[in-house]
């Protein structure tokens, strides 16, 4: 047994022995536990929660000794956000916008790129007053290099670990939240400050890009036939070098070179020659740049799959690159060496992550720039490990290449930078200049005042947390009580279900503000401590508690006065009677054995009697206050309102003992087979525990009120019953739908036919099968297959096909039955009749009333615009295998639509088409138009039959709206089916579906639907499906932004 059941049960364990009448001043202090010896701290492992003494293991060892300063704050130390000295400032990645960092980084690092910027004349005058900063607003760049000069100049001199660059984003008009191309924003970005810079007019600014980044190759043809040379000049900013198949730069660079033939229906038109000759072409280098950009084609796209993926090969290069023996013009110094690489890591063209490995030009340190992370590497060496390990965890890997000393392999690398190789080391200075270095003084300033904020708030957390700490250290050892009563007795009670002692956690942790005391919860009816709260309380002494009320305030105070001795008293009469229940069920028992002689018996519910035991228990449980349930605010929380509602409402439908054969005026019920009667020895045992029951001798009559209504009710059931079978009688036919008339294949015998509603037989034919469960069908009902000027709303044609499930034919001798048993509001009626004189005459129907034209057609465009504006609607998409037509015999629901048949499709049209009743205005008066929903939801109310369509092997149901795009629906397919949208081939009724922007709705899509779906040999490589959804998306690029504004 648990420690706490065993408190619980010593507490009250002297109730056996005594009466109600008896109980004294000792047992109501036994029953609240206040003799019970406080626990030790050491020796009590956790707290008590049957010991209110037991203050132990509320968390108190956090307090008592020596605590760590930074346990008092939650505030990181700002030094944190410090750049360390030597070393580089990180750049904030703004949530797509590491590819932009990485060529921020490497453009930083290329000092003569950013020498020329800084020579920049600013427009920053209106900013810059005489020799000082306009203090009362911040420094706004205008143009695209004054961005990048502010954002050089704070990445050189801030004093910040990081530096935001969402000024020069936005500039840009860059999605922050989609990753874009990294290769192609480094050649728009060039192209840009390229033809920002040609507008200055120092050549040293003006013609930096082209110094730096710009070489130049030709496109040479020869002839075959006459040896004649073409030459194409054309300048390149970076190459782009295929890496499918090789395994090395230096391959991928001679490929990039080879010479190409030209045969064949590709032969070359020669101006010598003047005819088609067959011929060579390659490039040759005519020029490289100081830096040279080469550009690794790891994105590719696809013809199979249709969109973008990654090349995860493995490249090697080397770190000192001779780029002589590629170049035509000999003899010049063509030897680079390495100076940054550019990784992207993730096994997906559409995502993963950017990061760049650069090299100090000054110190020849690599740096690993990772957006606010910059790691110096160790030894001045490049290291590329980490970064192929974290490249794709994928079983088939392949296995890395050794590399030699000065070589590196990568699979992740997609560009590299080289720098031409120079004897002397660079001693470029490059100063800030001093406009720039004042802004950047100023960002300095406004970071060590944040610091000393932060530092400030840090040192009064820890000097509020030490004095917490020293109140603690002393209150503590004053906050118990100690066993037995005294003047300094007190309690406080902490209520919350998963902890007892939660208020006094509270108070020693920090985090959270104390709330005042409230010990309402805990009071019982009488207003003082309930007895079975002392689980969930615990008691202190009168000085903590002093304090505790005076500083946090609530209430009530309870005191030893707080004891209440009615509780005690009430929970002591209810556990005898737990104790007695036994022997008292086995007395029942025998006593219910016995037969009642004469009238001293009681009526006692059967339900009751089997479940009476249980019913005591549970009663007794709950005389005591409802301990789990007796107040539902406990400590500031309160209880859920709607369960608190909904559990009332489960206890009030829940009877009482004996309320099962109480009828619904509170009498005795009718029914005898719910009910026994028991002798008045059983009765008076049953009445100790359940004193308010309702009490029935056996004398007593049963309720008259239930007398006379079931004698109505069996009157009425024979009435009911005389009725269907009369109706039944009298329309045989018609109940049992045999011969029924058909509009398509009018009967040769009659003229006339009658409609009622469907709606109105399907009622009836009800009431006539369930006559004592159903209504009676009073009237037919035909007004609602009018309009409200009386017209018909159906043609003859409409009701030979969709509109006949809403209608029933009558013949005349039905009719005149109908007549007679039902109220009859309109009658409606089809007369066939003969025009002219010629063999054979021409067949008219004429309808009795006449069709309404306007009512009838707002109705069906009412239907169309209906199927056009559905929401949440099932349409059903079958997959077509082997590019075999779907078998007519086997599927017949995906060969039509589904809204009619293959019958109604091959169905001749009934030559009652063509009846002018059917087909013209009723002419004269010209009506008003009105509104028809009041027809769409009867056509909704009278189809009662399952109209769902059945779905077939293959096909799959899916819930869309009018409005979704059949690109959206794609989407759907494709987790439905694994079939990717460029896959799909999508038709329905014959009609192909391949505007992928145009809405369900106006492509003729309407719920129940059935699209067929034809999907294209699957893609060889579904670790490519990880692109699928970014592919399903329009790829615009750069479309938008500033990059393309030049």
């Amino acid at each position: 047994m648990a420690p706490r059941l065993q408190l619980e049960k010593a507490a009250w364990r002297w109730a056996e022995t005594v009466r109600p009448e008896e109980v004294s001043q000792e047992h109501i202090e036994t029953a609240y536990r206040i003799w019970l010896e406080p626990c030790i701290r050491g020796v009590c492992r956790r707290n008590c929660k049957g010991n209110p003494n037991c203050l132990v293991g509320i968390g108190e060892h956090i307090w008592l000794g020596e605590i760590d300063e930074n346990s008092f704050h939650n505030i990181d130390d700002p030094n944190c956000e410090r750049r360390k000295k030597n070393s580089f400032v990180g750049l904030t990645n703004l949530g797509a916008t590491c590819y932009v960092n990485t060529f921020l980084q490497v453009w930083f690092l290329n000092l003569e790129l950013r020498q020329a910027l800084y020579l920049c004349p600013s427009t920053c005058s209106d900013y810059v007053m005489g020799d000082s900063i306009q203090e009362e607003k911040d420094y706004e760049p205008q143009t695209i290099c004054e961005h990048l000069q502010y954002l050089f100049a704070l990445l050189q001199n801030s004093n910040r670990r990081y530096i935001d660059p969402s000024g020069f984003v936005k500039a840009l008009g860059l999605d922050t939240g989609q990753q874009q191309d990294a290769q192609e924003f480094s050649k728009l970005f060039m192209s840009l400050l390229e033809d920002t810079l040609s507008k200055q007019k120092n050549p040293d600014v003006r013609n930096i890009v082209q110094q730096q980044f710009c070489g130049e190759y030709a496109y040479v043809t020869v002839c075959n036939q006459c040896g004649r040379e073409s030459k194409l000049l054309s300048k390149f900013y970076e190459l782009e070098l295929n890496i499918q198949g090789h395994k090395q730069l230096t391959d991928c660079i001679s490929e990039f070179l080879k010479e190409e033939k030209l045969e064949g229906d590709n032969r070359y038109f020669c101006e010598n020659c003047q005819s088609k000759q067959n011929a060579t072409r390659k490039i040759r280098l005519l020029s490289l740049p100081c830096t040279l950009n080469l550009q690794l084609m790891r994105f590719v796209f696809d013809r199979q799959t249709g969109h973008k993926k990654k090349l995860n090969t493995y490249i090697g290069f080397s770190e000192i690159l001779d780029m002589e023996p590629y170049v035509e013009h000999k003899g010049g110094s063509y030897v680079y060496e390495l100076s940054a690489v550019l990784i992207h890591r993730g096994v997906s063209a559409y995502s993963g992550h950017y990061i760049a490995h650069v090299k100090d030009p000054q110190s020849g340190e690599w740096y690993k720039f990772n957006d606010e992370d910059i790691e110096k590497m160790e030894g001045k060496k490049l290291q590329l490990g980490i970064e192929e390990d974290l490249a794709e965890p994928s079983k088939s890997q392949t296995r890395k290449p050794k590399c030699g000393k000065g070589t590196h392999c990568s699979r992740n690398a997609y560009m590299l930078v080289y720098r031409l190789q120079t004897q002397e080391k660079p001693n470029t200075i490059v100063q800030v200049p001093a406009f720039l270095q004042e802004l950047v003084d100023r960002d300095n300033s406004k970071f060590e005042e944040w610091c000393i904020e932060m530092a400030e708030m840090r040192k009064q957390s820890v000097d509020k947390g030490k004095a917490k700490h020293e109140e603690v250290k002393e209150l503590y050892q004053r906050l118990p009580a100690g066993a037995g009563l005294s003047k300094c007795f007190t309690y406080l009670i902490f209520y919350i279900q998963q902890h007892p002692c939660e208020w006094l956690q509270k108070w020693l942790d920090e985090s959270t503000p104390t709330k005042p005391i409230d010990n309402h919860a805990c009071l019982c009816s009488h207003d003082k401590l309930h007895p079975d709260k002392i689980s969930i309380m615990k008691r202190i002494s009168e000085y903590a508690a002093d304090i505790f009320y005076s500083r946090y305030g609530g209430g009530p105070r309870l005191t030893v006065k707080a004891l209440c001795k009615e509780c005690v008293v009430e929970r002591c009469r209810v556990l005898r009677l737990k104790n007695q229940l036994n022997e008292d069920y086995k007395t029942v028992n025998n006593l219910l054995k016995a037969t009642v002689k004469g009238n001293d018996g009681f009526w006692v519910g059967k339900s009751s009697l089997r479940s009476w035991r249980q019913l005591a228990l549970e009663q007794l449980d709950e005389q005591d206050g409802d301990v789990d349930q007796s107040n539902g605010k406990m400590n500031g929380n309160t209880l859920n309102k709607e369960e608190s509602k909904e559990e009332r409402k489960e206890e009030e439908e829940e009877l009482n003992f004996n309320e099962d054969i109480l009828c619904p005026h509170g009498e005795l019920c009718i029914s005898e087979n719910e009910r026994r009667l028991v002798s008045k020895e059983a009765w008076n045992k049953l009445q100790q525990y359940f004193p308010k029951a309702p009490e029935f001798p056996s004398y007593r009559e049963c309720c008259s009120q239930c007398k006379i209504l079931e004698r109505e009710g069996e009157e009425n059931e024979a009435l009911h019953k005389m009725i269907a079978n009369e109706q039944k009688t009298s329309l045989p036919n018609l109940f049992q739908d045999k011969n029924r008339p058909c509009l398509s294949n009018w009967p040769e015998d009659t003229d006339v036919l009658y409609i009622v509603s469907q709606f109105f037989v399907e009622e009836w034919r009800k009431f006539v099968r369930k006559p004592t469960r159903c209504s009676p069908v009073s009237s037919v009902g035909n007004s609602a297959l009018l309009c409200p000027h009386g017209g018909l709303m159906f043609t003859f044609a409409s009701m030979t096909k969709e509109d006949s499930k809403l209608i029933a034919l009558i013949w005349p001798g039905e009719w005149q039955m109908i007549q007679k048993l039902f109220v009859v509001d309109h009658v409606i009626k089809i007369t066939r009749t003969e025009v002219g004189d010629v063999n054979p005459s021409e067949t008219q129907y004429i309808s009795e009333p006449k069709l309404c034209p306007e009512c009838r057609e707002g109705l069906l465009c009412q239907q169309q615009r209906d199927l056009r504006e559905y929401t949440q609607a099932t349409i059903y998409v079958h997959k077509v295998v082997d590019n075999k037509k779907v078998m007519k015999d086997s599927v017949p629901e995906l060969n039509v639509s589904s809204s009619e048949t293959e019958e109604d499709k091959e169905e001749a049209k009934p030559d009652g088409e063509k009846d002018p009743d059917f087909n013209q205005s009723n002419g004269g008066t010209k009506r008003q138009k009105i509104t028809h929903q009041n027809y769409i939801a009867y056509q909704k109310q009278v189809i009662r039959r399952s109209m769902r369509h059945r779905k077939v092997r293959g096909e799959k149901a899916l819930l869309v709206s009018a409005n979704q795009t059949l690109k959206e629906l794609k989407i759907q397919i494709m987790h439905a089916f694994s079939v990717a949208p460029f896959d799909q081939n999508l038709s329905i009724d014959g009609k192909i579906l391949s505007d992928d922007c145009a809405t369900l709705g106006t492509l003729g899509v309407i719920p129940e639907s059935v699209i067929l779906l034809k999907a294209d040999e699957p893609i060889a490589d579904y670790a490519a499906m990880d692109d699928v959804m970014q592919v399903c998306m329009p790829e615009e690029g750069f479309k938008g932004t500033g990059l393309l504004g030049h």
